[in-house]
Order: C-alpha cells, then sequence, then structure tokens
C-alpha cells in the first residue's frame, strides 16, 4: 500500500537539497508558479483544443483549457484534502497543499501536445512507420528507443518538458516536486514494458527512455507501487487530474458547441440538469433572459455537481487508489452516467469530427509529416559531416540555421552518434511549435508563402 505521508512528497527532482512543505508558501504553488511562467505553457495560447486555427475568439485553446482544467482539479484535491489531512498522516501538509498540488499538475497535463493537438501526436506515429525517412531512422535503433516514437505520446513529451526542456541548465529541469510530477503522471510506465500498470493508467506511456532515471526518482520518493521494470501503479492524485480534464473537456467543449450552433440550446439545458438534478436550479435558469448566460449558469452547476461526485467516489475508493488497483476513471463511479454518454457521443460525432476540424487537421498530417520529412534528413548531415563522413549539403547548412541549440547538439558526441536523441530533439523543436507558428513555417519550407 502507498502512503499519503510519502506520497506528497516536496522532494524536487534533480535537486540534492531536502525538501519540505512550509506554510508561508507551499512548494505545490511555487511549482504553479514555475509552470505559469514557462515558455512551454504560454504557447498553450495558440494550440488547438478543439478547433484549430478557429476564426472566433470565443472558443477554448489549450491554454484556456489547462487553467479551467486546474480551477477544477484545485477544488477536486482541496475537498479531497479535508479527508485525508483528517484520516491519515500528512505530516506538515494541510488541505490546500493537496489542492495546489493537484492544481499545478492539472496545468501541465497538455503542455507536451504537439500542433494540432491528438492529431499532431498520431501525425508523428504515422510519419514514424510510413515515411521512408522516419522507417531509416526506425531501422538504426533499438526496439525500446523505437517504441518512443511509435506510439509517440504528448504525455511523454510533457514529462520531458517540465524535466528537461525548460530549465535545461540545471538538472531536473524546471524542478518540480515530485508528489506534482507524479499527479501529472496518468501513465506511469515506458513506451515498451513487460507488464503495465493495471486498467486505465496502462493504456499509454509517461516517459520516453531518454527520461527514465528521471522518472524513476520521482516514482521512488512518493513510494509509487512498481509493477515491473519502467512501470508502476498511478499517484492517486492522478486520478483527481484526470477527472478534472475529463470535466473540463466534456462540459466546456459541450458548451463550445453550443455557441458554435452545433448543438441546440435546448438540448444543452436538457442534458445539463439531468446531471445537476436540482429542481431549484431549473426554476432560477427559467429567470434567465440571454441564453449565453443560461448556459454559463447550468455549466458551473453541472462542474459544482461532477466536483462533488468525483470526491466522494475518490474517498470511496480509497483503499484501491492506495493499492494501485482502481481500474477505470473515476468520473465511472458517479452517478449520471446517461447524461454523460449521451454528452460525449454527441460531441464525438457532431463537435470532434466536424468538418471544420476534419479539413484543418488532414491538412496538418501534412504539415507534421512534411516538416520532418526536411528537418530529419538535415541533422542527419550534419551529424555525419561532424564525426568525419560526408559534408552536409549547402541545403542542410541552411537549414540548420532553423533548429534550435543546434552548435551545442554537434558539439555533444551522443547526439552525432545517436539517431535516438537526434530524432528526439528535432521534435522537441516541432511539437513546441504553435499551430500558427507551424502553419507559417512549413508554408515558408514548401515555398508557398515568403
Amino acid at each position: 500500500m502507498m502512503e499519503w505521508k510519502k506520497l506528497l512528497s516536496p522532494h524536487r527532482v534533480g535537486s540534492s537539497r531536502p525538501g519540505e512543505i512550509s506554510q508561508a508558501r507551499s512548494p505545490f504553488q511555487r511549482d504553479f508558479d514555475r509552470i505559469v511562467f514557462s515558455s512551454s505553457f504560454r504557447r498553450l495560447q495558440d494550440k488547438t483544443q478543439v478547433f484549430p486555427l478557429a476564426k472566433t475568439d470565443y472558443v477554448r485553446t489549450r491554454l484556456t483549457h489547462s487553467l479551467e482544467a486546474s480551477s477544477v482539479a484545485r477544488s477536486l484535491g482541496s475537498a479531497v484534502g479535508v479527508h485525508l489531512c483528517r484520516e491519515f498522516d500528512m505530516g506538515d501538509a494541510q488541505p490546500s497543499d493537496v489542492g495546489a498540488a493537484v492544481a499545478a499538475a492539472a496545468l501541465a497535463h497538455d503542455i507536451g501536445n504537439p500542433p494540432l493537438g491528438h492529431a499532431g501526436e498520431e501525425a508523428i506515429r504515422h510519419w514514424f512507420t510510413h515515411s521512408p525517412v522516419g522507417k531509416a531512422m526506425r531501422d538504426v535503433m533499438n526496439d525500446d528507443e523505437a517504441a518512443d516514437f511509435e506510439f509517440y505520446e504528448g504525455n511523454a513529451q510533457g514529462f520531458r518538458v517540465l524535466t528537461r526542456l525548460e530549465m535545461p541548465d540545471q538538472a531536473g529541469g524546471m524542478q518540480l516536486t515530485c508528489a506534482t510530477l507524479a499527479a501529472f503522471a496518468k501513465y506511469p510506465c515506458a513506451s515498451r514494458v513487460m507488464v503495465r500498470p493495471t486498467g486505465v493508467a496502462g493504456k499509454k506511456f509517461n516517459f520516453f527512455r531518454a527520461e527514465e532515471q528521471l522518472f524513476r526518482e520521482m516514482a521512488e520518493h512518493t513510494g509509487l507501487v512498481q509493477t515491473g521494470p519502467w512501470a508502476w501503479q498511478r499517484h492517486p492524485l492522478a486520478y483527481l487530474v484526470e477527472a478534472a480534464d475529463d470535466i473540463a473537456y466534456r462540459i466546456v467543449d459541450f458548451e463550445d458547441g453550443q455557441r458554435l450552433g452545433l448543438v441546440s440550446y435546448q438540448e444543452l439545458e436538457q442534458l445539463f440538469l439531468e446531471i445537476i438534478d436540482s429542481e431549484r436550479s431549473a426554476e432560477y435558469v427559467a429567470t434567465i433572459a440571454s441564453p449565453l448566460r443560461k448556459s454559463e449558469f447550468l455549466r458551473a452547476q453541472v462542474i459544482g455537481r461532477l466536483v462533488g461526485e468525483c470526491t466522494k467516489a475518490f474517498i470511496d475508493h480509497h483503499e484501491e487508489l492506495l493499492s494501485g488497483t482502481l481500474e477505470k476513471p473515476l468520473l465511472s463511479y458517479i452517478g449520471c452516467q446517461e447524461p454523460l454518454r449521451r454528452i460525449e457521443a454527441r460531441s464525438t460525432r457532431d463537435i470532434y469530427q466536424h468538418r471544420a476540424v476534419a479539413e484543418v487537421i488532414g491538412a496538418g498530417f501534412e504539415m507534421v509529416s512534411g516538416m520532418l520529412d526536411i528537418f530529419v534528413p538535415c541533422v542527419n548531415e550534419m551529424a555525419l559531416e561532424a564525426t568525419g563522413g560526408k559534408n552536409a549539403s549547402f541545403r542542410s547548412r541552411r537549414l540548420s540555421a532553423l533548429l534550435p541549440d543546434m552548435a551545442e547538439n554537434l558539439a555533444d558526441e551522443e547526439w552525432r552518434r545517436s539517431a535516438y536523441l537526434r530524432l528526439l530533439r528535432v521534435l522537441d523543436y516541432v511539437s513546441g511549435m504553435t499551430d500558427s507558428y507551424a502553419v507559417s513555417l512549413f508554408q515558408k519550407l514548401k515555398g508557398i508563402s515568403l
């Protein structure tokens, strides 16, 4: 069984100094602040949530989604924290510390997403297994290395952003607390493992081989249950991060769909009132004149109801959470499943698969694959020249100027000799791009726009 005193470890990954929980300023609040001020978080303002490159100023981006998910996460964590601090030895931690750790983890949950969100991830996977350039890279990697790209994950890229790419001059990157990083890691295993975590925790992976020692440091300090080499069971607070994300995207994306005319207000009201299940709320919303304010009121009420239900589910399933055996997300253990199912089905059919979304995502596949086909041969040629091989082409020399830290990479013998590291660093550049910058750069590289 995991222990809460260890699970809320304030130790900072990469730091040699002992961590401590101070009441003056929580270490988990410091995590939150470090994430807010990072350039990777700032770039989420121009990354797709649902509607890529939206022309309206209303719909959410990854930045607003992350802020909203973090707000829900703080409510969940603080409510659960009251129960934990009353029933368990939490050391010096207060309920607000639990809320701050979950809020910080939720704030960062999409920080590793490439341009165009999940479509960008799929484009990278497809490129690695179908492009002649990608397949040539696969041929010179071992199976563990190749799996990182064959099943490429924004979650693993996010862990890399937090522990290596931001503040790269210090060990552990941003040096966030182990508790925050463990709550961030919804899928605590490598891409290729013999025994995956049970249930939903084993659905994806959360760290690349390049960051495996950093992940192990975090797992050991928080006392996560190990299921096998490079695989652990989830930190209990990761379920709260997942719930906050699920609540934010499922309810708020539906609200966005209604604002854009893809869902009628009448349908939104009916489904939201079924979740709220309050006669008083139904009577009050009838007194509001504006449909805009009606939907905002209902959305707030729905989120409040779901936060309460998920808090109860966490407490009810606490023993399974501590043993690492809870199979499903918390949202699966609450009431009101039928309206939630109908919201998800309607969103999938008419929002996530809307023609405008499909058109941009289809073009995005070509954009991401095209940039990798351009940049990967460039770095390979430069690496070959640096190791005494054939001189790089004029084109590769000029293109290499676009890639960050190229001079440092060329001076790094491991980078020069490792196809895995070269591809990983190209993907650091591509995945860090905003949607607009990626489109603009690709058009320039292809000669469409100068």
